[in-house]
């Protein structure tokens, strides 16, 4: 105990400033500018296939094929994006906005459900006692393990038997709820303060009152991240999709976009096509998340630490 005790008092004593630095600035220069030349390059490196994405979609089909790695087009062009936007004349056009149309639509409506079931749902589970809440909190964390493979088949057939196939109602009904939002939002609400709720009750506030309008606007952090990863994830879906609908007029862009690639849309490897249209795909979820990144990190972090 006294070894212990005699080690954690000999350890150096960092200030808050040498704590709060960064790692690599408490080296010497050589090793700093090693150091930076590295995480540089990886950047670099990382971003190099978004490069090659934007530069291709303003190239030709025979310059991307010839010069697939090219920085620079031989001949720009925009013919790509006019034909995604339906501004060019080519008889194989490429239903784009429809696709994007049906994910705006999905990826909305997904979203407000989930930001408003998976809210009540957690506050149920962290405020509200009654007799099972163990059990089906348990049974929420189950949902999260399961791979959702496993579920293709099951879904298919509920779908099904209920006569949602190949409807919107089936492609957004079972998208509305999800076990790993509700996870969030049961952790940030168990971080609220009692107090915060015992005065709202002593004011006359019933149970819906209180979640509504005193605990939810406190989680304002973690709506904005579950939404944001609602949105993302509803926006990039591919496998329920892809099992609950058949029509054209369903596809969105994921499914859109797998039928593009493996060439049920025009023969030849239009490779500024289909990198222009990846590319507009993207931009919606990097929006997002870039002007909400600063909440969704303290969003993430929220409920951590329990006082």
């Amino acid at each position: 105990m006294t070894v212990a005790a005699t080690t954690v008092r000999d350890r150096p004593h960092r200030t808050p400033q040498e704590r709060g630095r960064p790692v690599l600035s408490r080296f010497g220069l050589p090793w700093r500018v090693v150091g930076y030349s590295a995480v540089l390059g990886l950047g670099l490196l990382y971003l190099l296939p978004f490069v090659l994405q934007l530069v291709t979609g303003f190239k030709t089909d025979p310059d991307a094929a010839a010069h697939p790695l090219a920085l620079l087009p031989t001949t720009p062009t925009t013919a790509a994006y006019q034909r995604l936007l339906g501004l060019s004349r080519a008889a194989d056009g490429v239903p784009f906005l429809r696709w994007l149309g049906n994910s705006a639509l999905i990826a909305v409506l997904v979203t407000a459900g989930r930001v408003l079931f998976d809210s009540m749902a957690g506050y149920a589970l962290a405020r509200l006692r009654f007799r099972g809440r163990s059990v089906l909190f348990g049974f929420v964390l189950t949902v999260i393990a399961v791979p959702g493979v496993a579920l293709l088949i099951p879904k298919f057939l509920v779908l099904n038997t209920f006569g949602l196939f190949d409807t919107y109602t089936g492609m957004i009904l079972p998208l509305l709820v999800d076990a790993a939002g509700i996870f969030i939002m049961k952790q940030f609400f168990e971080s609220v303060p009692h107090e915060v709720e015992e005065a709202a009750r002593v004011d006359g506030a019933g149970v819906f009152r209180i979640f509504w309008s005193v605990v939810l606007p406190m989680a304002r952090p973690a709506l904005i991240t579950l939404t944001i990863l609602s949105f993302q994830g509803s926006w990039n879906e591919f496998t329920h999709f892809l099992i609950s609908t058949q029509s054209g007029q369903y596809e969105t862009l994921t499914t859109g976009l797998a039928r593009f690639v493996s060439g049920g849309l025009g023969g030849g490897t239009q490779y500024p096509l289909k990198l222009a249209a990846a590319l507009l795909s993207t931009i919606p979820v990097a929006a997002l998340f870039f002007c909400f990144q600063r909440y969704f990190v303290s969003g993430a972090n929220a409920g951590a630490v329990k006082e």
